[in-house]
């Protein structure tokens, strides 16, 4: 049986202290949009790193992404260009998008609220993430691994990603907001 590295605050079991390397081949961050205001399409980034600190007390500990705007892959290859093109991502003038996170609490319910800053297309805007401490455990190699599910939305027009296009019918085409599912795994330093 794995050896766990937590301890306990409340009603949640948080990885040690130090710094945890995201392991991009096992985490995956995905944005998910509306089309035609019924059906969900969701793209995710093949390439991105992160670091999370936890700090003793946890309402100092913080995280920090970088995502690589041109790997976005909604398995359509012409969706994804012109989500890449300057109606959306503008990924030849913003090649990458960044979070840091700025506060973080963790409420008796055993969830945290992860707030941070946004950076998309060259602007900078804060954010909230609901999430969950998933586990931690010590793999068969010795690396302590600790396991995170983060979701928010956020009103992707604040970032000055307005394309769209009317229907007939009435409403948009694309859904104004995103909803950000993140799921990570972390390898401790």
């Amino acid at each position: 049986m794995a050896e766990t590295a937590t301890r306990n605050l409340g009603a949640t079991e948080l990885p040690e202290t130090g710094t945890w390397a995201i392991d991009p081949s096992h985490s995956r961050i995905a944005a998910i949009a509306r089309h035609f205001m019924v059906s969900k399409v969701r793209g995710h980034f093949r390439t991105f790193s992160g670091f999370l600190h936890i700090e003793e007390d946890p309402s100092q500990s913080w995280a920090e992404v970088t995502i690589d705007t041109v790997s976005i892959d909604t398995t359509d290859e012409t969706r994804d260009g012109h989500l890449k093109s300057a109606d959306f991502l503008d990924a030849e003038n913003h090649p990458e998008i960044k979070f840091r996170s700025t506060n973080v609490s963790i409420p008796e319910d055993g969830r945290f609220e992860l707030i941070g800053d946004l950076t998309l297309r060259g602007v900078t805007k804060p954010i909230t993430l609901a999430g969950e401490v998933q586990g931690v455990i010590q793999d068969p190699y010795g690396m302590r691994r600790a396991f995170f599910s983060a979701e928010g939305q956020f009103a992707r027009e604040d970032w000055g990603v307005s394309w769209n296009q009317a229907l007939e019918t009435g409403g948009v085409a694309v859904s104004k907001k995103l909803t950000l599912e993140i799921e990570v795994e972390a390898i401790k330093q």
